[in-house]
């Protein structure tokens, strides 16, 4: 299994989480490393705790924002003078009865966790193509395979990544293009804390779940051996990753392990 060493790595989401998790990962292993996110003094943060910090720069974004990803795309190129890998990771969750949430909360879940990253990739796909190289990793979720009640918004988008990043990899496997499809399970994260609502406040508290699920550093490891694999998806978690399986197979039984556990 090649080692990922010497590589530009961009991540997006980069200022807590995963994303954190995944610039200290990559950048240990001997990788430059941009990070993104939209709080930049978090960013500096995270740069600063790198293995290597001079080895990392900071560049703000905001997936809202998608008529600016191409000048986004030409500041990051500028950074280290080219990019081997983009890490999709930055999102927003959810957990909000679809009778309750307005289209506006469905509008912004698509916004961030769908447009900004489609914008963010097509941005970047021609320096791929140019380079006949790079490779997209993009953090999608077990909801990509799978739903659950209070997240039919989020479910959607990240359901949309799949179809998006499978006909990516199929376009432009000829160009030296990679695709990784990663999805999560319940990772030790605030993804919970900002899950926007009905209204579009964020929830602002735990779930059980989440607070038990896998450390980020492990969740981060995980992500690491399954792109040096080059793996088209891989599924990491606890015992809920046998959802995707259960949906696959036996569909009925998924429904009724996943209304047992809920509460809606």
């Amino acid at each position: 299994m090649p080692r990922i060493k010497d590589k530009i790595i961009w991540i997006t989401g980069a200022s807590s989480g995963i994303g954190e998790a995944l610039a200290y990962a990559f950048n240990a292993m001997g990788n430059r490393v941009i990070i993104s996110a939209r709080n930049e003094d978090k960013l500096q943060t995270v740069a600063d705790n790198c293995p290597y910090p001079e080895m990392v720069k900071c560049l703000r974004l905001d997936l809202m924002e998608v008529d600016q990803m191409e000048e986004r795309v030409q500041q990051a190129m500028g950074l280290f003078g080219s990019i081997d890998m983009l890490i999709n990771n930055a999102g927003i969750s959810q957990r909000s009865l679809i009778v309750d949430t307005k289209m506006s909360v469905y509008k912004q879940l698509m916004d961030v966790n769908y447009l900004g990253t489609v914008a963010l990739s097509k941005a970047l796909l021609p320096y791929f193509i140019k380079q006949q190289s790079g490779h997209y990793v993009t953090v999608t979720s077990l909801m990509g395979k799978f739903g659950s009640p209070l997240r039919s918004g989020y479910c959607g988008a990240k359901h949309a990544l799949h179809g998006f990043f499978d006909v990516m990899r199929m376009e432009h496997e000829k160009d030296g293009v990679n695709v990784t499809l990663v999805c999560p399970g319940f990772v030790q994260t605030d993804i919970a804390r900002n899950a926007l609502t009905a209204d579009g406040s964020a929830q602002d508290s735990q779930d059980k779940a989440t607070a038990n699920g896998l450390t980020t550093k492990v969740f981060a490891q995980r992500l690491v051996r399954a792109v040096q694999k080059n793996k088209h998806e891989a599924y990491i978690g606890k015992g809920e990753v046998r959802g995707v399986y259960l949906k696959r197979f036996f569909p009925r039984l998924l429904h009724r392990v996943v209304m047992k556990s809920q509460v809606v």
